[in-house]
């Protein structure tokens, strides 16, 4: 665990939204209501600037924006990971940087989506970083299913997710997912990126009308980078029966400062990303 990570590494219900931006507009209207796209000025650097993301909504406390979601596949035999995008060279502020970036369901998906809290000095996010993008679980699982189930380390496989139409911990009302904490890009890395992954009958039902998640997404399985926005630290989605005092005992709860995310509703979000050191 690197300074940056003062928290273990694994430490709601709404819609889908997604969000329309303009060229100069920073906030969009879909077909259900308006959708807030954050902003902020641009920061020089490498790898560094304005970016625009998609992540599971902020819905209440102090952080400022969404968590980037991270769009997944499933392999010919089950196993889920991680899609990192190709890497690539481009000019970026007169200077000639390494990118990992793609077109992806009518978005361009990139890398330094994950470059805020610390993480942009990750090895994992480093363009050319090598890893087999698998997500693994971590040292501490937050949930009983997967701390009998999985050994640090595991890769997770669909079968590992086969009740999650009625899974249930006692936390919000069962049957909405079942989640499993873990890692992204981490082995022999110095630092671990924390992720979280649910299996949801609402992400395959809002799949089939939606690029963007249907490109993301496969199976009702949708990921996502697990650091607060506001302060760094390392949210749960039904981990703690705290998260009731604040409505958020169906979403993703940060029980540090009180953040809330909402797993089931994605949305646009523009924000500086943080340069990568040399």
């Amino acid at each position: 665990m690197s300074e940056d990570d003062k928290y273990p590494e694994e430490s709601g219900r709404r819609r889908f939204v997604k969000g329309v931006v303009g060229g100069a507009a920073l906030a969009g209207v879909g077909a259900t209501g308006s959708v807030v796209v954050n902003s902020a000025t641009t920061s020089p650097g490498k790898g560094g600037g304005a970016t625009q993301a998609w992540a599971i909504e902020n819905t209440g406390g102090p952080a400022p924006r969404g968590m980037p979601q991270i769009p997944l596949e499933i392999d010919s035999e089950g196993y889920i990971r991680g899609i990192w995008p190709s890497v690539e060279t481009v000019t970026q502020g007169g200077r000639q940087i390494q990118v990992a970036e793609m077109d992806l369901g009518g978005s361009t998906y990139s890398s330094e989506w994950f470059q805020y809290c610390g993480v942009e000095g990750y090895q994992g996010i480093q363009p050319s970083y090598e890893s087999d993008n698998y997500f693994r679980s971590g040292s501490s699982p937050a949930y009983t299913w997967q701390q009998n189930a999985k050994s640090q380390g595991d890769r997770f496989h669909v079968d590992d997710f086969s009740n999650y139409e009625e899974w249930g911990n006692g936390i919000g009302q069962a049957g909405l997912g079942k989640p499993a904490t873990g890692t992204w890009r981490s082995q022999d890395a110095s630092d671990v990126i924390p992720i979280q992954v649910v299996r949801s009958t609402q992400v395959e039902e809002a799949a089939q009308d939606d690029e963007w998640l249907q490109a993301s997404t496969q199976e009702g399985f949708i990921a996502w980078l697990n650091k607060c926005t506001h302060f760094c630290c390392v949210p749960g989605y039904k981990q703690t029966e705290s998260a009731a005092k604040f409505d958020a005992s169906n979403e993703v709860y940060c029980q540090c400062h009180q953040s809330t995310y909402d797993p089931y509703s994605v949305v646009q979000t523009l924000f500086t990303a943080r340069p990568r050191p040399d």
